[in-house]
């Protein structure tokens, strides 16, 4: 099946057509006349139209390699490309998917056509993990990265191959933190609302929502949570998730000993609940320095126990995991029992922390109202006008 047939094109379009659907006929006359007068550009448009035709499947695979395989060289590679990866999905068999496709790459010079190059292998790699092979799929997901670093740009379609593959490579590895930034960045490359179905969206959102909340190496929700794609949640038995991201965010120890009872709905959750427990003391400790002016963020390690529900013999510890994840930064005083903290992480605000923000802000501004109340008041003439 991959090597090129010798075909006559009249005669397979006219057999073609003869044996397929009327609603198909105008395709095969359309795909003669177009060809004869050698009108890639528009060939390659008629071709794809006929692909998103519901009566085209039976038909696509010989298609290629009866008649687009004679004229291939002459199409944009990548337009060629996205038509191959179309019509691979028709193949059922593993081995004849695999074989197509790696028949197809070989034809794509890397060099000339990078983008062609880099959306094929993703193809590959992807059908490649379907089947197991996460070696193969991972290699191919590399390869495609260092071609990528070197193009100045490419088509969404390119990126969103390449990051979809990665995404769903570090999905089967329950490799959390990159599968969390490779799937944002893929959601970056399409529209979910035309390029998926709900039960996708969903399920994406499921996903980065678990990733979110098991990444060793995240506490900053900011991006997934302003994403519209965690309303596909709403009203589906998957909206506690959305809930307790939310509830991470806040640093909210009480919301989430409320949420804790539905983590069994999730297996992976659920096995990964002392996990969660620490992750959300971390970011309970986040947000009471956060809530704390700049004057007021040296904390004794009682202040910090009641902050996190922690007893005051594990703050230390939880203190040093924060420093040690650049959480926040300042040092401890293991005598005095106190931690000294100069810097903690930005993150996005929930409207209840903005709003905790802004009294601060006014605080702030009254105080400064005071000084300068103050410094006229004592230095008349540093404000008398010339």
């Amino acid at each position: 099946m991959a090597s090129k047939m010798d075909v006559d094109v009249d005669l397979y379009l006219s057999t073609v057509s003869s044996s397929s659907p009327q609603e198909l006929h105008p395709f095969f006359e359309k795909f003669r006349r177009l060809h004869s007068r050698k009108l890639w550009h528009q060939l390659t448009l008629a071709i794809f139209e006929f692909l998103a035709h519901p009566q085209s499947p039976p038909y696509q695979v010989d298609l290629f390699n009866k008649f687009i395989r004679d004229f291939e060289s002459k199409l944009n590679q990548l337009k060629l490309v996205e038509i191959g990866v179309k019509v691979s999905k028709q193949l059922q068999d593993p081995n004849q998917i695999l074989e197509f496709l790696t028949s197809l790459l070989g034809r794509i010079s890397k060099e000339d056509s990078p983008a062609a190059y880099v959306l094929i292998l993703s193809s590959l790699a992807y059908a490649k993990l379907l089947f197991g092979d996460l070696v193969g799929t991972k290699a191919d997901i590399d390869e495609c990265a260092k071609v990528l670093d070197d193009l100045d740009g490419v088509e969404a379609s390119v990126n969103a191959s390449y990051y979809g593959v990665a995404a769903d490579y570090y999905k089967a590895k329950a490799d959390y933190a990159p599968y969390y930034k490779h799937s944002l960045l893929f959601l970056a490359c399409v529209n979910p609302e035309t390029d998926l179905t709900s039960e996708e969206r969903q399920g994406r959102a499921r996903d980065l929502g678990i990733s979110a909340l098991l990444g060793d190496t995240i506490y900053n929700f900011g991006e997934l949570l302003m994403h519209p794609i965690l309303d596909s949640l709403d009203g589906t038995p998957d909206s506690w998730i959305k809930d307790l991201l939310f509830t991470f965010n806040e640093g909210n120890i009480g919301k989430f000993e409320a949420l804790a009872p539905q983590l069994p709905a999730d297996h992976i959750l659920s096995a990964n609940a002392p996990f969660l427990r620490q992750k959300i003391c971390l970011m309970a400790l986040i947000e009471a320095v956060f809530k704390r002016s700049a004057d007021k963020r040296t904390m004794s390690f009682q202040t910090i126990a009641e902050e996190t529900r922690l007893p005051q013999d594990e703050v230390e510890h939880l203190v040093m995991k924060a420093l040690s994840l650049k959480l926040i930064r300042g040092s401890l005083d293991q005598v005095e029992e106190k931690a000294y903290i100069t810097w903690v992480q930005p993150r996005v605000l929930s409207r209840k922390q903005i709003d905790d923000l802004a009294n601060r802000l006014d605080t702030w501004v009254a105080k400064l109202a005071k000084v300068e109340e103050f410094t006229q008041t004592q230095t008349p003439e540093l404000f008398a006008q010339n």
